[in-house]
């Protein structure tokens, strides 16, 4: 007659004197936890701290578990039994020894909390990120990756992913297909710009982004409609981008900046000459406003024309039409009463059309001009301001 699970499992574990033959306390007291979970049904099972350095095949038999702690351990792999708990949603493997995301991982695709912080893990592999298409909350602190796949778009329904602490180079484009993404953290790592699909994350509420070495931030930032709160403390920001000032940010963190500074220098204005593709860029921007125009009609049968139009923007003073900016100014913006933030005024980045609408009276734009601080024994590159005259 064959042994129960809950039977085998105490003649694998003890002999006659209850203290299991060939195993280290740490473990046998492990076994005796699972042994008590089993009987008792448990839903959520605690081995956190007990310096184990596997984890015990019998956890599996703990049928009805859902919540399964191990972390602060000195666990290297898992068994491949966890894909029998079919009730499994969150796993806890932070602080221990892991050099990669497990394999098993993969399989258990009914997860949605996984907590992998304080390993040693170095990469994200493609065939994990494709069976985890059910995680909610991933947080991976404290680890050496340094890239992120092109899977990490399988992660279709994460909410939550925090990654401080590693050593992430560049985010892949298929990022912006993470569209229930709430909450981003990767703080600390190096990072030096950002991709513009990330703004195709539209439920963003929270950006974390300080410590990193990104140098601008960019364009269409006003996607993010529901953005409340953004850190880019600490990286190499001289302002913010153009319509910055229209998120409904709560709260705001960019101390330790390299932001251009409100010194009013006298300007040099050289006439310059629009190129022909310039000019007829505006001009087919413009009559394109106009939805009865033989251009507005005429337009969408070229696509190659209007893939070279898409990134168009337009002048803040007379609206015109711009497609390469001619002259890029700077406007500094008061924060928003009761708004948490570590400076009360943020310099956002702003383009005009010509030196016609910069000489323009009653606005608050200034040129950007790039100089060498001559006071300074060594030179040393400075962004000040050129005042509209």
């Amino acid at each position: 007659m064959r042994d129960s699970p809950l039977e085998a499992a105490n003649v694998h574990i003890m002999n006659t004197s209850g203290v299991s033959m060939g195993t280290s306390p740490a473990k046998t007291m492990s076994q005796k936890s699972v042994i008590r979970a089993i009987r008792g049904n448990a839903k959520s099972f605690d081995l956190s701290g007990k310096a184990i350095t596997s984890v015990p095949t019998s956890v599996s038999e703990i049928q009805n578990l859902c919540v399964l702690r191990l972390q602060n351990n000195l666990i290297r792999a898992l068994p491949e039994d966890l894909t029998s708990l079919y009730n499994l949603t969150e796993l806890h493997l932070s602080n221990n020894a892991f050099g990669e995301i497990p394999s098993v991982l993969g399989h258990i695709k009914w997860l949605k909390k996984l907590y992998l912080s304080g390993n040693r893990i170095t990469a994200l592999s493609p065939l994990v990120c494709a069976g985890l298409g059910n995680l909610v909350v991933l947080n991976l602190n404290h680890n050496k990756i340094q890239h992120l796949p092109p899977e990490i778009k399988s992660l279709a329904k994460l909410e939550r992913l925090t990654m401080t602490d590693n050593k992430l180079e560049a985010l892949p484009p298929e990022f912006g297909q993470l569209s229930n993404l709430i909450q981003l953290n990767l703080s600390r790592n190096h990072l030096s710009w950002l991709p513009g699909e990330l703004y195709s994350c539209r439920e963003l509420t929270r950006l974390y982004v300080a410590r990193n070495r990104i140098k601008v931030l960019p364009v269409g930032i006003r996607a993010l409609a529901k953005l409340n709160t953004l850190d880019v403390a600490g990286n190499k920001l001289s302002m913010f981008p153009v319509e910055f000032h229209m998120l409904p940010l709560q709260e705001l963190y960019c101390e330790g900046n390299q932001f251009v500074q409100q010194l009013p220098i006298t300007s040099v204005q050289v006439k310059t000459v629009f190129s022909l593709k310039e000019l007829a860029a505006r001009l087919v921007l413009l009559e394109d406003r106009n939805k009865h125009s033989k251009v507005h009609r005429a337009l969408p049968l070229y696509p190659c024309l209007e893939a070279i139009l898409a990134g168009w923007g337009h002048c803040p003073l007379c609206l015109g039409p711009i497609l390469n900016f001619w002259l890029e100014c700077v406007h500094f913006l008061r924060v928003k009463k009761g708004m948490k933030m570590s400076l009360r005024t943020v310099p956002v980045r702003a383009v005009l059309c010509s030196y016609e609408c910069f000489n323009r009276e009653g606005h608050s734009y200034y040129g950007v001009s790039l100089h060498s601080d001559e006071n300074l024994c060594q030179p040393m590159q400075r962004w000040s301001l050129e005042g509209s005259r």
